[in-house]
């Protein structure tokens, strides 16, 4: 409902606009503009699919032989002691836990389309703990918002996206930092509404070490600027192969035939692949028409003008905004919005980058929400949404601040 509104919005507000502009101001090329812009945005979606299909083949490929030999369920018992201590009534052995470990692992892949299903299946799971039907529960709304905090390792996604980049993973250290912190203070707002003890040992054991590794890389890149662009692609790529690697090499251990799991696993990724050409075009479309009738500048230019009046000399981030705007609301929409800023600023500005950084540390809370919560018919979602807003808004601001550090 509120992406329908939002994208017959940007329609009716660009024929105003244009409107006033062709008769008061006699542009008479306005509405041509507006034609072109959107007859381009459908040809740019459609290409975009295009170079869209062989990437997310290739990792639905690698993700199915990593489900297929056991990567994810040794993540799973990795993480289950962390599991115990967050979930508390969550029985030990409850399928629920197999289902969220599942949600999260093609949530850090960047697989947003594989994540959904699985989410709703760990939710219903969940709901069956619930003796309060109507009223979400404390692990329900743990797992919501550790789910709408986006916790991304690896943006497969957005890689694909990037493919026309010189170095489409050039994008990989920010996300995992600035998706990393969103999902901290996510999990610091709700265990701190639900009494949970995050100075246990157990929790200090798995959040501390994260943390401080990731603190560790944050200062060095501040101290050294000059390797930021070394790091991310070297240890962006390294790390990206790693898994490859041992996703294969555990399949093969467990005699799995792994250039069939691989095929198996890369037609479901054309399938999503093809699935998105409507979305894509249809929020692409809109956003042209918007930007073409020259709505979208004059409102980035009113925020930039903001900025520069309260000292804020650095405003690449403005020309982003679009994508944190939609991301709470619709991923798809984000998607449009992010290759529309791909499209008009070009792959690899500071802009595109920015735009790919907030892309990835943020997740389409609203969506979930009403997704998730609207499959078991949960009417009281208590403080869902504002936890997750939360960690949106603290996933944005470090998304600026990680990107000037690595990009400029």
């Amino acid at each position: 409902m509120i992406l329908n509104r939002i994208w017959l919005g940007m329609f009716l507000i660009a024929f105003i606009v244009a409107s006033s502009k062709l008769f008061f101001l006699g542009d008479v090329e306005i509405f041509e503009s507006l034609v072109n812009a959107m007859m381009g945005a459908a040809k740019t979606g459609f290409e975009i699919a295009l170079y869209l299909t062989g990437i997310i083949c290739l990792w639905m490929g690698i993700m199915n032989i990593g489900e297929k030999g056991g990567a994810v369920f040794l993540l799973t018992k990795a993480v289950s002691p962390l599991f115990t201590k967050l979930f508390p009534e969550v029985p030990k052995n409850h399928p629920a836990i197999g289902s969220m470990m599942m949600n999260f692992s093609a949530n850090m892949l960047g697989l947003d389309n594989s994540a959904t299903p699985l989410g709703l299946k760990a939710m219903k799971e969940l709901q069956e703990l619930n003796p309060k039907k109507d009223t979400a529960t404390d692990a329900q709304i743990m797992f919501l918002v550790l789910n709408t905090s986006g916790l991304t390792i690896i943006p497969v996604t957005i890689f694909a996206y990037r493919s026309a980049s010189e170095s489409p993973t050039s994008v990989f250290i920010p996300i995992l930092i600035a998706t990393f912190i969103a999902s901290l203070a996510g999990l610091i707002f709700v265990a701190i509404q639900q009494r949970i003890n995050l100075l246990n040992k157990i929790v200090l054991a798995y959040i501390g070490t994260a943390t401080l590794l990731i603190s560790l890389l944050l200062y060095f890149v501040v101290q050294h600027p000059e390797y930021n662009e070394v790091i991310s692609k070297v240890g962006g790529n390294f790390t990206i192969f790693l898994i490859v690697i041992s996703f294969i090499v555990l399949a093969a251990r467990k005699k799995v035939n792994v250039y069939n799991a691989f095929i198996d696993g890369a037609k479901d990724g054309f399938n999503v692949a093809v699935s998105i050409i409507p979305y894509l075009v249809a929020m692409l479309c809109a956003i042209a028409v918007f930007r073409a009738s020259g709505t979208l500048d004059a409102l980035l230019n009113g925020i930039k003008h903001l900025a520069l009046y309260a000292g804020i000399t650095a405003t690449e981030w403005i020309d982003a905004l679009p994508v944190a705007f939609m991301k709470p609301l619709s991923g798809s929409g984000a998607r449009g919005a992010y290759l529309e800023i791909m499209s008009h600023f070009g792959v690899d500005s500071l802009q595109e980058k920015i735009a790919a950084t907030f892309q990835g540390s943020t997740e389409t809370t609203f969506y979930v929400l009403a997704v998730y919560f609207g499959a078991v018919r949960i009417t009281n979602t208590r403080y869902a949404a504002i936890a997750g807003l939360f960690s949106d808004f603290v996933g944005i601001v470090s998304a600026i601040f990680i990107s000037y550090l690595f990009y400029t």
